[in-house]
């Protein structure tokens, strides 16, 4: 009998441990829980840490994160209002803010996540539809900063936006916070991650792109040259006004020369008989020295200047 009341006593007692393991659940300090029953939420949602107690096998404990969540949508083609196709790729950051009506209206995550997807992923096709590329892509009306020397500023560049992508960003935001307000989250932030055209215009784009860089290139090119041209211009003219002056310069010196030396000449001319003929004797054999070699041959008649320096005495 002892026996038996051991066996009823351990029974009982593994029964009543997992009532209470199943009654008792704990809260996290980063969790947040809603107790239903049947499926239907009763009470208020448990947001503080710490353990709880309810009816076991009869309520279940339903846990939602109260820290911020990541939503990450996927890549759409979207005609901008100047019917430029781009593939945009966006994110945004949520929040379970009344675990209470999330469970009412989305059940869990994977619920708000789909619902996040047709209001964000709507919005951000309407924004985009319905403002230029040019607004979607810049923020600002600052000045183009050109560092690279092959590049022009281009028209596109230039236009001025008047909502901007930051803009575009916090419309959507709020419009789809308003979306949002009875399904007990709010969405904290909202980004365009990542913008850019669609293969087909993308290519197009290239080499508009490509063509643009050639011309630019090209037109340097034509500058370099004509600059070299007018250099070697310069160089030609300058030289030619060096040798010019030179030439003239060793002119003006020879002349000089050549005078010194006819009056040179003329005043030893007009010395006494004997330097005359020394003088004579000295041009005759100079001129001598200047037109003869051993292989010439001349004839001279008996009268000639020359031929007295030549003929001997009887």
């Amino acid at each position: 009998m002892s026996k038996r009341k051991l066996i009823i006593s351990g029974i009982v007692l593994v029964v009543l441990l997992i009532a209470i393991t199943s009654s008792a659940y704990i809260v996290d300090e980063k969790e947040q829980v809603v107790i239903t029953q049947f499926g239907r939420p009763i009470g208020v949602a448990v947001t503080t840490p710490g353990v709880n107690f309810k009816i076991p096998f009869i309520q279940d404990a339903n846990v939602f994160d109260k820290r911020y969540l990541e939503w990450d949508g996927d890549p759409n083609q979207i005609p901008t209002k100047d019917k430029k196709f781009i593939f945009i790729d966006t994110y945004a950051r949520w929040q379970i803010t009344d675990p209470l009506q999330f469970y009412k209206r989305l059940t869990n995550e994977r619920g708000a996540q789909s619902r996040l997807n047709d209001i964000l992923d709507g919005e951000t096709r309407d924004y985009i539809a319905n403002h230029n590329l040019v607004e979607a892509v810049r923020n600002s009306n600052r000045k183009a900063i050109i560092t690279d020397t092959l590049t022009e500023p281009s028209s596109d560049t230039l236009l001025d936006i008047n909502v901007g992508r930051e803009k575009i960003e916090k419309m959507i935001l709020k419009t789809g916070n308003e979306r949002v307000s009875d399904l007990g989250i709010v969405i904290l932030d909202f980004k365009i991650k990542r913008l850019n055209y669609v293969d087909e215009v993308r290519e197009n784009v290239f080499k508009r792109m490509n063509s643009e860089r050639f011309r630019i290139a090209d037109k340097f090119r034509s500058e370099g040259q004509g600059q070299a041209s007018r250099i070697n211009g310069e160089q030609v003219r300058e030289l030619k006004i060096i040798q010019s002056t030179a030439f003239e310069k060793a002119e003006r010196i020879k002349g000089k020369a050549d005078a010194t030396a006819a009056a040179i000449y003329a005043s030893g001319y007009n010395q006494s008989a004997n330097s005359k003929n020394l003088y004579s004797f000295l041009k005759s054999m100079e001129t001598f020295e200047k037109t003869f070699d051993k292989n010439t041959s001349v004839i001279l008649s008996t009268d000639s200047e020359l031929y007295k320096y030549l003929k001997t005495k009887q």
